[in-house]
């Protein structure tokens, strides 16, 4: 008796449009109830402030903590494993090394003779960061916001993440957030904790920039406060997509797409091959890994909702499905990766060949792991040391390089109707 596969194997051009575009669209739908419960929620607690945080902490995490604020007695003792502080180390170091390359000198131009034009670099002064926890531990997470935040020269990083049972976020999310030089942190979370960040409690200061990722009541509060607040940018359930030719290793390919898939029952993992056989061998390796992986489950549902195998004719049709689908990370396991990477023009981070997995990125090659989903990679970029401030414009005239450019200066003010603009130069000339 044949094993049934765990996910299912289409050839692209034989899908409906109906089909195709729910692959497309995954699970990024924001629900109207979510948002309707985060609404509540951030409205709650702009009204009452700290009292409203530790209510909505006691219903949904069920504690009631006795501060919300991790004293910095805690947060200097906290113990953890040698081996995880190895580990932390590694990804911080890289993290910086990445991240510092970032922000170059910007060049003075002088655009003509005594006019001088450039740009300065502001950081943002206090921002806040969201760092998912409860049952879950994410000090990576930790890394991948704090990092370029203080790279940037943020005056004051806020950090927020959900105690656990006992009231306290765990020892290795504070270690990490040790380690980046988090200057607050607050055993808060959910959409009560963006609340928080946005509108600022008596506990929990007022933030210009909201960082970080969450489950949908997160997201659905972030979009909420956006305006009020900035925010980072719009992400979802976390996904893959892999290209790949016959030359690539199934269980390879297989491990992968299975490691994305035990986020969450939502993340989506898809294989765009040109190999039927590799299509059939990835499959059954999926099928044989299963019954060894411990969150079976969450992989099983994920690769079943917004998992799918996708033959295709030729390379040209996965390069363009790749780029309509524009996924959170791209794998290219192809006998030329190079080649085809530059004629990618859609994704968040591209891992190439066979020896760069999606892990080593979520870690500690010193690449970000926040980025944008659910499509989003079209428009948005990985989290860098950018979106943590702004280049300020400066400009500087000399009396000869005004009077090079009054006369283009004063008709253009005089074609609009602005005369008090063309005064305003020949004032300095007279």
């Amino acid at each position: 008796m044949e094993t049934a596969l765990p996910i299912a194997i289409d050839r692209l051009s034989e899908l409906s449009p109906e089909e195709r575009e729910r692959l497309l669209r995954r699970a990024g739908a924001q629900d109207p109830e979510v948002a309707r419960v985060a609404s509540e929620i951030v409205a709650d607690v702009r009204a009452r402030g700290d009292s409203a945080l530790l209510d909505h902490t006691e219903m949904l995490d069920g504690v009631r903590p006795e501060r919300l604020e991790v004293g910095g007695e805690e947060l200097a003792s906290v113990e953890v494993t040698s081996e995880l502080l190895e580990a932390l180390a590694v990804a911080h170091e890289n993290l910086r090394a990445f991240h510092e390359a970032q922000l170059r000198p910007q060049p003075v131009v002088e655009t003509r003779d005594g006019i001088r034009v450039w740009r300065e670099w502001r950081a943002v002064e206090r921002v806040g960061v969201y760092v998912p926890g409860g049952a879950a531990v994410y000090p990576s997470t930790v890394l991948m916001n704090l990092v370029p935040a203080k790279v940037a020269g943020c005056e004051e990083v806020v950090m927020v993440s959900p105690p656990g049972r006992d009231g306290r976020i765990p020892p290795p999310t504070l270690a990490a957030a040790r380690l980046a030089g988090a200057d607050r942190v607050f055993g808060v979370g959910g959409a009560q904790a963006i609340a928080a960040l946005a509108y600022g409690t008596e506990s929990v200061p007022r933030v210009h920039k909201i960082f970080g990722a969450g489950n949908a009541y997160v997201t659905a509060a972030k979009m909420q406060v956006f305006g009020d607040v900035d925010i980072d940018l719009p992400a979802g359930p976390s996904e893959l997509l892999v290209i790949a030719d016959d030359g690539a290793d199934p269980r390879l390919v297989a491990l992968d797409l299975m490691a994305q898939s035990e986020h969450r029952p939502d993340s989506a993992s898809v294989l765009v091959t040109t190999s039927a056989r590799l299509a059939e061998s990835a499959a059954q390796e999926m099928a044989r890994e299963l019954g060894e992986a411990p969150r079976a489950g969450v992989i099983s549902r994920a690769l079943q909702a917004y998992g799918r195998i996708l033959v295709v004719d030729s390379m040209e049709e996965a390069i363009g499905f790749s780029n309509e689908y524009a996924p959170e990370h791209l794998s290219i396991l192809t006998k030329s990766p190079r080649g085809i990477l530059c004629r990618i023009t859609n994704a968040g981070s591209i891992f190439l060949g066979p020896y760069s997995p999606v892990a080593a990125g979520d870690y500690v090659t010193g690449g970000n792991h926040v980025l944008p989903t659910g499509g989003h990679a079209r428009t948005f970029a990985p989290l860098s040391v950018e979106d943590f401030g702004r280049w300020v414009q400066v400009q500087e005239v000399t009396a000869d390089g005004l009077r090079s450019v009054a006369r283009a200066i004063t008709t253009l003010a005089r074609t609009e109707g602005l005369e008090t603009h063309a005064r305003s130069v020949e004032a300095r000339l007279e």
